[in-house]
């Protein structure tokens, strides 16, 4: 009985030890609930504090071009955020986060609650976005706010995309950059659906 007591007793301080462990989003943040296509989707951080990025993740070094740093707003009037500000934009029913990258990358795995819209069709695309067909072009005066991302900082697909959707007609102010994107995502130990 003795030997049950010292069990159970150090079960619960390895349980309350592991808890006030947990890896959070934030302080206050354990994780969070957002819609996706699929139901709602719990994005938390992976627990295991040895978790390292492996394969393309983990490369630091592209050839540039095609892998350039990208700057931090791709376009003037544009708002870069960080994970947070993209989470409140996941939780947010009137904004869409856009998954900018091509079908493949988006195929491999993407944050949950994201859409795929490549950065080669965007403009073809901006009635899913709150945009109206008009004889000039668009009409965006109803456009959602709308935050783009593709594979992180040296990935230039979602600054395309933005480029492409402002000259369309698409305000500035209601488009966000998610400049780390996948890499900065996966850094984090961030909830990732579909792929691997």
């Amino acid at each position: 009985m003795k030997n049950l007591a010292c069990t159970i007793a150090l079960t619960f301080l390895a349980g309350a030890a592991l808890a006030e462990n947990k890896v959070g989003i934030t302080k206050d943040m354990p994780s969070v609930t957002v819609p996706t296509a699929n139901g709602m989707v719990e994005i938390d951080r992976i627990q295991d504090t040895e978790n390292q990025l492996s394969g393309e993740w983990a490369l630091t070094s592209r050839p540039c071009p095609d892998f350039c740093i990208q700057p931090h707003s791709p376009a003037e009037g544009v708002t870069t955020i960080g994970e947070l500000e993209l989470i409140e934009m996941l939780k947010d029913p009137e904004a869409v986060v856009l998954d900018s990258r091509t079908r493949d990358w988006f195929d491999g795995g993407t944050i949950p609650g994201a859409i795929n819209i490549p950065y080669t069709y965007i403009v073809d695309e901006l009635a899913q976005l709150g945009c109206e067909p008009d004889f000039d072009g668009w009409d965006c005066a109803a456009a959602k706010p709308v935050a783009l991302f593709c594979n992180g900082i040296w990935c230039g697909q979602s600054p395309t995309a933005i480029r492409n959707m402002i000259q369309a007609g698409y305000p500035a102010n209601r488009i966000f950059y998610y400049r780390g994107g996948m890499q900065v995502w996966r850094l984090l130990g961030l909830t990732v659906i579909g792929g691997e």
